[in-house]
C-alpha cells in the first residue's frame, strides 16, 4: 500500500457509517482521497486485504494502515489529528464514556431498526416501526433541550446520529409516520447540525436514499 495516498477513505455513496467519517474529516479539515466501493457487485482488492475480517466499508487507510469500523475510525481521527476541533471530551473521562455508550446505542439500536423496515412487510415491519419510534423517543430524552448531544459543541455522538437523518423519509414512507411527530427535537437538532459545513456536504438527499432503500427491496427484501 505504499503508493497511496496518506488518508484514503473506502467507503459507499449512501452509507451512514462512511459519512461519520466524512464528517469527522472535515471536522479536522484533513485532506482525503475518497475511493466509491461496489457493494453490491464485486468488492474491491483493497477494501478486501484492508479489511479481511468483515471485508466491509468504511476503512481509513493512514499512511497505508487500515483502521476499520466506523465508531473506531471518528475516534482514530479524532486522536491522529488532536489540534483541531474536539470531537470527544478531551479533559472529562465521564463525559467521553457517556458519548460511547449513546454512539454505541446508535449503533445496536438503529440500523436493526432501519433494516428490518425495509426487509420485512406485516407485522414485523409494524414491529420494526414501533422499535424505531422507541429507540428515537429514547435519544430525544438524551437529547433534551441541549443543542447537541454533548452540549453546546458538536462531538460523537452527533456525528454517530445526523447520518441516519437522511432516512427519516424512508422509514416515514415504509413505517406510515412522521418522525417530527414524535421526536420534534431529533428534527430541531437535526437541522441545526445541517447547517454545519461538515454535515451539509456530506448527507446523502433523503429522495436518493429512498430509491437506494427501494433497489434494495427489490434485491433483497419482501417487496
Amino acid at each position: 500500500m505504499a503508493d497511496l495516498p496518506e488518508v484514503v477513505l473506502l467507503d459507499f455513496w449512501v452509507s451512514p457509517f462512511g459519512q461519520r467519517c466524512r464528517i469527522a474529516l472535515a471536522e479536522k479539515g484533513v485532506a482525503y482521497e475518497y475511493r466509491e466501493q461496489d457493494l453490491l457487485g464485486n468488492k474491491g482488492e483493497l477494501l478486501l486485504r484492508s479489511n479481511p475480517v468483515h471485508k466491509k466499508i468504511p476503512v481509513l487507510l493512514h499512511s497505508g494502515r487500515p483502521v476499520c469500523e466506523s465508531l473506531v475510525i471518528v475516534q482514530y481521527i479524532d486522536e491522529a489529528w488532536p489540534d483541531a476541533a474536539p470531537i470527544l471530551p478531551r479533559n472529562d473521562p465521564y463525559a467521553r464514556a457517556q458519548a460511547r455508550f449513546w454512539a454505541d446505542y446508535i449503533d445496536k439500536k438503529i440500523f436493526d431498526c432501519q433494516t428490518r423496515l425495509w426487509k420485512f412487510k406485516g407485522d414485523a415491519q409494524e414491529q420494526a416501526k414501533k422499535d424505531m419510534i422507541e429507540v428515537l423517543k429514547t435519544l430525544e430524552a438524551e437529547l433534551a433541550d441541549k443543542p447537541y448531544f454533548g452540549g453546546d459543541n458538536f462531538g460523537f455522538v452527533d456525528i454517530a446520529l445526523v447520518p441516519f437523518t437522511s432516512w427519516f423519509l424512508s422509514y416515514e414512507k415504509l413505517g406510515g409516520f412522521s418522525v417530527e411527530k414524535y421526536c420534534p427535537k431529533i428534527v430541531a437538532w437535526s437541522k441545526l447540525c445541517k447547517k454545519r459545513d461538515s454535515v451539509a456536504k456530506v448527507l446523502t438527499d433523503p429522495e436518493k436514499v429512498f430509491e437506494f432503500v427501494q433497489l434494495l427491496q427489490s434485491k433483497f427484501g419482501a417487496k
